[in-house]
């Protein structure tokens, strides 16, 4: 008996196989005839099982021990990795499995485990199966051939968001869209994506891009694009509108963003596009609805959802919301800004110090400045002196709106009831919650370690795609996460997930001279892990 290996080589690339073979004489002729079979194992696991059958099992007087030669990250790779290919994203990457594919496929299964740059994914090539389970081998991966890929990867990407928007929208349906801000460090001379701008995170003194994220009613990601860093929110809109009703061919969606996004000014085009919308109110906004009567004040309540209509436009309707907890925490906020305006405002009229009305007036500026409840405070300055007080029946009037929020749409009431409608707008959350992990929680879309503009919009795309497939792990481990404690009793979190499922390690074993790859046996827990994502072993 010994074992013949065979290559395929019609395809691309060569597919490996074993025979077992036996010889043996008829008629006094040598035949040969064929015993078994041998798949998934690489050329180097074929070679090393047919050196080992050639040599017999080893005498147990001359019997080396066994010895572990290297140890691989195997199983989150290879979870993540299988769950990217149950969800068809592979072949909506490219319809063939091309080199550049597999890198691409490395670095979305690499974000979702490791995070880093590039290059240190490529120099993780001693420590993990991923690079052999995409298909590439076990060599060093070359950090110039992912810059390429990802060079392929943007031309894709209107074709592969195009292939998500056809699974996860349809005609209808509820579209979350937001927008945020990715800030930079470094030169970035010559770009013309990474600009100052408003920064969302509260960082001076940086450059950014921003970052339009798309997602479905239930928060699945379909999309995503980079503006340059001095954008304006509401000046992305016309793009999602373009996109959704031109690439995507979607005749009737409704689309949700935060009040900063969907403005009046934009409304229009909405409408003109045959895009509804829901929306909140500004704070002036509500104000200028209760001067003028459309609504009151007292309608709002934190059980019932009061709905209004606009007498100037039929088909808006306002609903009327209020969070208690949100207006105990804005009351709390306010009156703290209040007592340290005023604690400054008493220090600048109880100074003994002989100051200019200018000079007088310049303090008072400071404290005002720095506090921002300006508004609430009356102040002159007479002969070098500062007299001020409290409007207190403004402050009276804007408690009573703490916690009060609008919620304004124009799909009718016979396809969304007030609560329907009112849980649409909250669902903005989901997206929210997707720029979470791509920024800081898990996928680290920063810090960005690409100068080229085409290669930070890959990037980010990279990111989004492995958010994608993390998403639907986490949907897969809700049975997990529903029956998990609380508090200090709670375990699990995906990152925990991931990090139990890397202890499933590939082993390369040495016996009696011959090398063995073997894999980690999951344990009880870890097989629940696998079980619950749909992936075999």
């Amino acid at each position: 008996m010994f074992l013949e290996v065979h290559a395929d080589t019609r395809r691309k690339t060569p597919y490996y196989y074993g025979l077992f073979r036996e010889t043996y004489r008829l008629d006094g002729r040598v035949q040969h005839r064929t015993r078994g079979r041998v798949t998934g194992l690489t050329h180097l696991q074929l070679l090393a099982l047919r050196d080992f059958v050639r040599a017999g099992c080893p005498d147990p007087a001359g019997f080396t021990a066994c010895r572990v030669k290297s140890s691989l990250e195997w199983g989150a790779c290879h979870a993540v990795l299988a769950v990217l290919q149950d969800l068809g994203l592979e072949r909506m990457i490219y319809s063939r499995r091309e080199d550049w594919v597999r890198y691409v496929l490395a670095m979305i299964v690499g974000r979702v485990v490791y995070q880093g740059s590039k290059l240190s994914l490529t120099n993780l090539w001693r420590d993990t199966a991923l690079w052999s389970l995409v298909g590439l081998g076990e060599d060093r991966p070359e950090v110039d051939d992912c810059y390429q890929a990802m060079d392929h990867l943007l031309e894709r990407q209107p074709a592969i968001q195009k292939a998500l928007a056809r699974k996860h929208l349809q005609d209808g349906s509820l579209v979350l869209y937001d927008v945020t801000s990715s800030y930079f460090e470094g030169e970035y001379v010559g770009s013309e994506l990474v600009d100052w701008g408003y920064n969302r995170d509260g960082k001076r003194g940086h450059k950014q891009v921003v970052i339009g994220v798309m997602a479905a009613s239930d928060g699945c990601p379909v999309g995503v694009s980079v503006y340059r860093g001095n954008t304006n929110d509401q000046k992305t809109l016309p793009d999602r509108v373009r996109e959704l009703k031109q690439d995507y061919r979607l005749k009737e969606m409704i689309l949700a963003g935060d009040r900063g996004m969907i403005t009046s000014a934009r409304l229009e085009g909405l409408s003109e596009a045959g895009l509804r919308s829901v929306t909140a109110l500004t704070h002036p906004q509500i104000q200028r609805l209760i001067a003028q009567g459309t609504i009151q004040a007292g309608l709002f309540d934190e059980h019932q959802i009061a709905e209004v209509y606009d007498p100037d436009q039929p088909a808006v309707r306002y609903l009327l919301c209020r969070n208690p907890l949100t207006a105990q925490k804005e009351t709390h906020t306010r009156q703290a800004l209040i007592e340290k305006t005023s604690e400054g405002l008493q220090r600048i009229a109880g100074s003994r110090r002989k100051r200019t009305a200018a000079a007088v007036g310049a303090a008072v500026g400071k404290v005002l400045a720095r506090w921002k409840v300006g508004k609430f405070f009356a102040w002159q300055v007479k002969a070098g002196r500062l007299t001020w007080s409290l409007n207190t029946a403004l402050v009276e009037q804007e408690q009573a709106l703490d916690g009060c929020y609008v919620v304004r749409t124009d799909v009718s009431a016979s396809l969304w009831d007030k609560a329907q409608a009112v849980a649409a707008y909250r669902s903005l959350s989901l997206v929210e919650q997707a720029i979470r992990q791509l920024k800081t929680v898990s996928l680290e879309v920063r810090p960005t370690y690409h100068h080229l503009d085409d290669r930070i919009k890959a990037h980010v795309f990279l990111c989004m795609l492995g958010y994608y497939v993390q998403w639907h792990m986490t949907q897969r481990l809700t049975p997990l996460f529903a029956e998990d404690g609380e508090g200090s009793e709670r375990r699990w979190t995906f990152a925990g997930v991931v990090e139990r499922l890397k202890s499933i390690r590939q082993e390369t074993v040495e016996i009696g001279g011959t090398e063995v790859q073997l894999t980690t046996t999951p344990d009880e827990e870890q097989a629940k892990l696998l079980e619950l994502l749909k992936v075999a072993v």
